[in-house]
């Protein structure tokens, strides 16, 4: 396709969205419309003393101000929930379904109109965004297929009694979202919530607040009862009125681990069960006798995906020795050739990474490592594209880093940036112990064509999700989460629904009390 032709598509005028339009003059997008929402409606706060500048990454320009809710919203969010979640639990799990299944079809219908606001939003590429459209829409549609699936178990007792059990929803539970796959984790965290019969409150990073109200709109637009899923924006104080609100039932939370653990603190004050599915530093073991063409591509996807944005990315990349130098020569030759640049444009494969001062960090990172030792082979400098329109945008070139070691603050620290660390090993049980030498046990991944080493490699390796012979592929239908720091609870697949779900046991005597008084 002509260049010409990406630029009419940049900048075409027409509202695309509820609230959202372009600048005839500069193409930009401007957030017109409210982004809380509960009450089926977006909603206006009176208070406008706490607000947020959100800007959009590929271009640096003002997206919208952003309103933070206080306590009087966050009340009026969960009470909305609350009234839901009356309706929606009394509905038989096909009823359920059939309004999820709507939902994915409004989903479907509008893909690439979502697609385009995520990027904006985000600034991660076109074609990457379409892919977390069609992961929620997905999602979605899974978890409507389990809704009626809900069952609990029959146990005979002695005599003729019997037991049985019951899975019964929670109430309102409470997702809070990070910037990284602002609409895929809206979805994530939504998905098996309503298929279990609960309400939801969401609150999404205000760095990307956008399209959890898009999702808030298409539920409604799906036939969801009023107040089943509502967003109330906001930083850490929203975040803490949501934890400790006694009306909530659960909370289920994606970012990082230092504010994972305070808001395990905070939901423990309640009791509340919570889902955490936290940083990572995961390793990727590539060994000699691997595919390399494929080690190199499963390498790339490990560690650029989103501009690296991605808790469970394979930023430690193991490479046996004999096969360094060759491994080296290829990644490096192909992460030049990545296209950069202007997220709406088919042909970019890296967009801008999320925010001017993540993008201060990544840097501070790589600085950090060459001090260190760090040998930089190519990339990690920030970049002003040709395009005038994107001369204040937050753009860096990958990076790729060897002659690094296990103590280097690049490789014990989650950068999340598009920034590769390769070191050298040379035996099994000698990656296998540096590998598990991390706080955090989110991914790993291993490369190699024996299959008996390679199911070895993974029973011993620490980490709630790990790939064999490919990177960061995450299915709705298998579970995804980590282990030790790196998180409690699972996403996605079957085991999802225990938790957004409780068990009542029901014992049912058919004869006389045996008592002992």
């Amino acid at each position: 396709m002509p260049v010409g032709k990406f630029l009419v598509q940049r900048l075409r005028v027409p509202t695309i969205l509820h609230g959202i339009s372009r600048s005839a003059s500069s193409g930009s997008m401007v957030i017109s419309d409210p982004l809380n929402f509960w009450s089926a409606r977006r909603v206006k706060l009176n208070d406008t003393a706490k607000t947020e500048a959100v800007y959009e990454p590929a271009t640096g320009r003002l997206l919208c101000q952003l309103q933070h809710c206080g306590e009087e919203e966050v009340n009026q969010a969960v009470s909305n929930g609350h009234s839901a979640f009356g309706v929606w639990s009394k509905m038989s799990g096909m009823e359920r379904a059939k309004v999820m299944l709507e939902a994915a079809r409004i989903i479907e219908r509008r893909r690439e109109e979502i697609a385009e606001v995520e990027v904006v939003n985000n600034g991660k590429s076109i074609t990457e965004a379409r892919l977390d459209v069609d992961s929620a829409r997905l999602c979605i549609e899974y978890y409507a297929g389990l809704a009626s699936t809900l069952a609990g178990q029959h146990v005979q007792l002695p005599g003729g009694s019997f037991a049985y059990t019951r899975r019964e929803p929670l109430g309102v539970c409470v997702g809070i979202g990070a910037w990284n796959y602002p609409l895929q984790i809206a979805a994530w965290k939504s998905a098996p919530a309503l298929a279990c019969g609960n309400s939801m409150v969401f609150k999404p990073s205000p760095v990307t607040p956008v399209t959890a109200v898009l999702l808030a709109e298409i539920y409604v637009q799906a036939g969801a009862p009023s107040g089943l899923y509502n967003v109330v924006q906001g930083g850490q104080e929203t975040g803490m009125l949501l934890c400790y609100h006694p009306s909530v039932a659960k909370v289920s939370f994606t970012g990082s681990v230092p504010t994972g653990k305070k808001i395990m603190e905070m939901a423990a004050s309640g009791v509340k069960p919570v889902t955490l599915e936290l940083g990572g530093k995961s390793p990727l073991i590539v060994f000699e006798d691997s595919d390399l063409e494929n080690a190199v591509r499963g390498a790339l996807m490990a560690n650029f995906l989103s501009q690296g944005q991605v808790c469970s990315n394979g930023t430690r990349v193991f490479v046996q020795r004999q096969i360094l130098p060759q491994f080296l020569e290829e990644v490096v030759q192909r992460t030049r050739a990545i296209q950069i640049g202007d997220p709406l444009l088919e042909q970019t494969r890296m967009g801008a990474v999320v925010s001017r001062p993540q993008l201060e960090k990544v840097l501070g990172y790589i600085r950090q490592a060459k001090e260190e030792g760090a040998r930089i082979l190519c990339g990690g400098e920030p970049i002003t594209p040709a395009d005038p329109k994107l001369k204040n945008g937050y753009y860096m070139s990958p990076c790729v880093m060897d002659n690094c070691t296990d103590n280097m603050t690049c490789v014990q620290e989650e950068i999340f940036g598009p920034v590769m660390s390769v070191l050298p090993f040379d035996t099994e049980e000698e990656v296998l112990r540096r590998a598990n030498d991390t706080t955090m046990g989110l991914a790993a991944g291993v490369f190699t064509r024996d299959v008996k080493r390679a199911h070895r490699v993974v029973e011993n390796l620490q980490a709630g999700t790990c790939f064999i012979n490919n990177y960061n592929i995450t299915p709705v239908e298998v579970p995804f989460g980590g282990y030790k720091a790196s998180g409690i609870g699972r996403e996605n697949g079957q085991v999802t629904i225990e938790f957004y779900s409780q068990l009542k046991t029901v014992v049912v005597e058919m004869g006389d009390v045996d008592s002992l008084f």
